[in-house]
């Protein structure tokens, strides 16, 4: 998984009950766009992310430059 400052991360929930999780990574701790990263839910917790197979990335439209 690669992400950048801006995009966007997404959680499943892991339970049928349990809703989805959205927030900004504000931060990129890993070498080349590589987890960990620090993310500001939008409920405005934020916390360190080590995201697994139910998480994805959801890159910016903007092209690069």
């Amino acid at each position: 998984m690669h992400a950048a400052v801006g995009e966007r991360l997404l959680i499943r929930g892991k339970a049928v009950d349990s809703p989805d999780r959205h927030g900004e990574i504000v931060e990129v701790h890993g070498p080349n766009g590589e987890p960990p990263y620090l993310v500001r839910f939008d409920d405005g917790h934020e916390t360190l992310v080590f995201p697994g197979t139910d998480s994805s990335v959801e890159h910016s439209e903007q092209p690069p430059g």
